[in-house]
């Protein structure tokens, strides 16, 4: 990569900053509060909204998590059908199995209920509901839906990925195990409701590692360089509860308080990524998950402080404001810098989060950059555009490989 390509890269990062300006970048209405989920089958009901395909994974169907949602539509006479075979990197065929059913039924409205798995499969039905003899793999990029999609209303039971609020749809190929996004304002769900209730059984490691995915989209949005005044400061409250909460809600699962901030943080980190994109941390997570299924939050929640080091001077300057926005105090940028990079790691090491992901496969590695690099550049205004030869780094370093 030379010279001439990131001065490519810089200018279309620059025209791309200036045309969102003319996107439609609404934010959902927010449904919160403690037991909020009860109330949405009267909320369709005032809609007009009379039959839901609801779309989530098989442990949350099996652990009874959709039961008092169920008792709730059955009470207000919506009907609905609830398609529960989503993976974790959801794939094409999650999306076309879900997408008959919604057909089948005749529903007029998706209500996603999950993480981001389940919200990224719900748009994906979404978006073929709306373009209904367009390919999920014709969609992929940047503004390839541009119609709307039925009413959608998104019900995170983590607290981290975002995708309650934001334009993109992550979708695995099975067949070519790349993992890819689709991105238009259209899949911005209408509504998010955010119960902390429904987040108080998750695993301890689901806790921990979606609330540094949040936290993962919170920095990568503040550093990148396509920021609004709102997504500055959407990023910067989110890493605030992040680092005042995430270990509250991991150390005590039933603290509703942290419980209910860790949602708050989540959207809001999702809002500031949504406008202002993430960078090269998410385009190597999603090489990891789609080649060895890594959960999103685990390869985000490990990544992040490497790729962060690795930028070096480029982003002192951003992650020393991080750094005072909670609470730590130094001589100099680059030592802010360095603690707020250092916390992340403790971070990590408090919540049993490790240091180094599984080493990759040697056959698999020449593409997994390639991917990597295809999803960054020219898009992600990232402080520091990476080549093939500083991934394949990155690549070691995150695996341990490479000190």
């Amino acid at each position: 990569m030379n010279v001439f390509y990131r001065a490519y890269a810089r200018v279309f990062q620059g025209i791309f900053w200036v045309a969102c300006h003319f996107l439609d970048f609404s934010e959902p209405k927010i449904i919160k509060g403690e037991g909020c989920l009860k109330e949405l089958p009267k909320h369709l009901k005032e809609k007009n909204i009379e039959s839901v395909l609801i779309v989530t994974d098989n442990v949350l169907f099996e652990l009874g998590m959709l039961n008092d949602l169920f008792k709730a539509l059955d009470k207000e006479g919506v009907k609905y059908s609830c398609y529960h075979k989503t993976v974790p990197n959801p794939t094409i065929d999650n999306i076309e199995e879900a997408l008959e059913q919604y057909h089948k039924e005749g529903h007029k409205a998706i209500i996603a209920f999950g993480g981001g798995s389940s919200m990224d499969c719900a748009k994906g039905v979404g978006a073929r509901v709306a373009r209904p003899k367009t390919e999920v793999q014709k969609m992929r990029g940047v503004l390839k839906v541009l119609k709307k999609i039925p009413p959608f209303y998104a019900v995170p039971t983590t607290s981290g990925t975002g995708s309650e609020t934001t334009l993109a749809a992550v979708i695995t190929n099975a067949k070519t195990h790349e993992k890819y996004a689709i991105n238009d304002p259209v899949l911005i769900p209408d509504y998010a409701v955010l119960d902390p209730v429904v987040t108080v059984k998750l695993p301890p490691h689901i806790t921990s590692t979606t609330g540094m995915d949040a936290l993962t989209h919170a920095v990568e949005a503040f550093i990148g360089s396509a920021n609004t005044i709102k997504t500055k400061k959407m990023a910067i409250s989110a890493t605030k509860l992040i680092f005042k909460y995430l270990e509250k809600a991991y150390n005590n699962p039933t603290d509703i308080e942290a419980r209910n901030e860790m949602q708050i943080a989540a959207y809001q980190a999702g809002v500031a990524f949504t406008r202002a994109y993430v960078g090269n941390v998410h385009a190597i997570a999603h090489s990891f998950g789609g080649y060895y299924h890594v959960p999103h939050g685990l390869a985000n929640a490990v990544i992040l402080p490497h790729v962060l080091r690795r930028y070096g001077k480029a982003s002192y300057k951003k992650l020393a404001i991080l750094a005072r926005e909670v609470g730590m105090t130094g001589n100099s940028d680059k030592e802010l810098a360095n603690m707020f990079i250092d916390e992340i790691f403790a971070m990590n090491k408090r919540m049993n989060i490790p240091m180094y992901l599984e080493p990759y496969k040697a056959e698999d590695i020449d593409q997994m950059i390639k991917n990597a690099m295809k999803e960054a550049n020219p898009l992600y205004p990232v402080p520091v555009i990476f080549n093939k030869e500083e991934f394949k780094e990155m690549y070691d370093i995150v695996c341990g490989l490479k000190k």
